[in-house]
């Protein structure tokens, strides 16, 4: 199941993403992947966008596997098996870093074995398939803080291990728990560290899918820019793989 759609490609929409830190310097640590992720306290702490540096990034296309009407709920699992991820990602307005209250970001992603719900089957492994796991958004609050609790992604062939992230504004909330209307600023992809991925696929389910991995470094879309172009920042929420990551991220749309 390649994600041929998933090239790399110039769009006429601006995106920033920006540092989580209260300094440049904050920037520059996420732009670097680790050797291993620090155990700090961090992870609960909301980002201070006034004193970020914006940078400017390209968005990425949403790939084949997007499908409309997904739940707005902070935790997206449905049970699935795999390591714990929390995501805490703020959205701002890219030419005053304002944080945007109210906006719907919306992820999608490859549960441990690389499927997608909707599409089970692709990646060469069978289970069940609800058409919603490891789908759904959230509104950010009035610091523009977006909290969603997933599991770590798996691989499948042809691309590094992601999450397909959008931003919307002005959404309607629907009486079955979904959304509609609104506008769409970004379309990207979240990214991570390849020394964590690589311990994480050591671990059960994610050491039983036997597709090939494409690295970050291999992959055809991620362009080695570091935060600039969605590499999250993770913390370690133990003191093993199994306990999770925090991952973190600013994502600045143009209005």
């Amino acid at each position: 199941m390649t994600d041929t759609s998933d090239a790399r490609t110039s769009v006429g929409r601006r995106t920033v993403l920006v540092a989580t830190g209260a300094t440049a310097a904050a920037l520059a640590v996420g732009a670097v992947p680790r050797r291993e992720a620090p155990t700090a306290e961090a992870a609960d702490t909301a980002p201070v966008a006034a004193a970020a540096v914006c940078t400017l990034t390209k968005e990425m296309t949403e790939g084949p596997y997007y499908l409309d009407g997904q739940y707005v709920r902070a935790d997206i699992t449905e049970g699935k098996a795999g390591i714990p991820l929390k995501l805490t990602l703020t959205v701002v307005d890219d030419d005053t870093c304002v944080p945007l209250g109210n906006a719907l970001v919306e992820l999608w992603h490859a549960d441990a074995l690389g499927e997608y719900s909707g599409f089970v089957g692709n990646n060469g492994h069978t289970e069940p398939d609800s058409g919603t796991f490891l789908r759904g958004g959230v509104l950010t609050n009035a610091s523009g803080v977006a909290s969603i609790t997933t599991v770590y992604p798996g691989w499948y062939r042809g691309r590094c291990v992601h999450i397909h992230v959008k931003v919307h504004t002005n959404v309607t909330l629907t009486a079955d728990g979904s959304f509609s209307g609104g506008q769409e600023l970004h379309t990207g992809q979240l990214f991570f560290d390849e020394t964590i991925t690589t311990a994480v696929a050591r671990v059960s389910p994610y050491s039983t899918n036997r597709v090939t991995r494409t690295t970050l470094a291999q992959d055809s879309v991620y362009d080695d820019g570091g935060a600039a172009s969605g590499l999250l920042t993770l913390t370690a929420l133990g003191s093993s793989t199994s306990s999770g990551y925090a991952g973190t991220l600013t994502l600045g749309v143009e209005r």
